[in-house]
């Protein structure tokens, strides 16, 4: 029997659409069964506390998680904004993430319990250093400043309120014997603002915690007539140690990071530390760091500071807290000597 016009091909009776259904009916249990294949959904989500979304934190710890979901099986890594270090630490607390950044100091006091608010001791500990933060200390070569303790009496601009640059600068300053509330006429600008006053001699000098280059201090650098200097003062490194922990060590601004800036230039740094809690599987701590130390040049095109995220750098004593036995495992078989 034909078919009305318009349904040649098609048999909406008898054998032949039922053999149709069957078809579809089976097309449809293949896709099923293979859906784990096709869909297949990771076991095991891993939250990574970084800061907010204006920060470096966030898109370094946005390219772990793409790496770490890449490359290790079932792990669906995500990075998380928070309000940084302090936040992050108390995060890997209570279990609310399961790596976070943190600058070293925050880890040190969260470590022993005390400061910033740190009433427990965490059980932290570190999976890496990532990268440094820079001390500089900015003046302008018609000042005459040439060492920390030419700052006696001088207009200095420490950093922001409460930020991680006030605190440092004022132990930097102890470190040289000078009172931050006496011997000094303190401001309190961040990098912006302060290379804008010492441009317009409303300060001396000022003091900013950042990577390398700041782009405020490149841009003031390029100002015509005037010589930016900075000044080296690593010196106060053993003391800061020794009254605030093992939190600072020795670092290097190459010379021409900046304009004028003429040769090498010695500050304290500090590191900013990927961490996870004590009780992180050895072997899921081990994975991570191999995947973010052998693709570290895929993460350098995230975030250009992950190019300090090196073996090299594991080295230079950047973490108060102790590593992760997984972590120490993959830097012992890289030849490395841990604590």
């Amino acid at each position: 029997m034909r078919l009305p016009a318009g349904r040649q091909g098609w048999e909406w009776t008898g054998r032949g659409f039922m053999m149709k259904c069957l078809l579809i009916i089976g097309l449809f249990g293949a896709l099923v069964m293979s859906g784990p294949l096709v869909w297949a959904q990771k076991d095991v989500s891993l939250s990574i506390a970084t800061g907010g979304k204006g920060g470096l934190y966030y898109p370094m710890g946005s390219g772990m998680a793409q790496l770490i979901s890449k490359h290790i099986p079932d792990i669906e890594a995500t990075a998380e904004v928070t309000g940084a270090s302090a936040d992050n630490c108390r995060w890997v607390g209570k279990g609310k993430a399961n790596l976070a950044f943190t600058v070293a100091d925050t880890a040190w006091e969260a470590f022993q319990g005390k400061g910033r608010g740190f009433k427990e001791k965490i059980s932290l500990r570190a999976i890496a250093v990532v990268y440094p933060v820079f001390m500089h200390l900015v003046t302008m070569e018609s000042k005459g400043i040439g060492q920390v303790t030419d700052l006696k009496g001088k207009r200095v601009s420490m950093g922001a309120p409460r930020s991680w640059t006030e605190t440092t600068s004022m132990r930097i300053l102890e470190a040289f014997q000078l009172n931050p509330g006496r011997d000094v006429k303190r401001e309190q600008w961040g990098p912006v603002e302060s290379a804008s006053a010492l441009r317009e001699n409303k300060v001396d000098a000022y003091f900013w915690g950042g990577g390398l280059p700041t782009s405020s201090l490149t841009d003031f650098a390029l100002t015509p007539g005037l010589k930016v200097e900075l000044i080296s003062h690593a010196d106060a490194v053993p003391a800061m140690r020794e009254k605030y922990g093992p939190i600072y060590v020795r670092g290097t601004i190459p010379a021409r990071t900046y304009l004028t800036q003429e040769v090498d230039v010695q500050v304290p740094i500090a590191w900013n530390l990927l961490v996870c809690h004590e009780t992180m599987k050895e072997d899921l701590a081990y994975q991570i760091v191999k995947i973010l130390i052998e693709h570290q040049p895929e993460l350098v095109t995230v975030q250009r500071e992950a190019r300090f995220l090196t073996l090299e750098a594991q080295a230079v004593g950047g973490s108060p807290i102790p590593y992760h036995p997984g972590a120490l495992r993959y830097f012992t078989e890289k030849g490395l000597t841990l604590k």
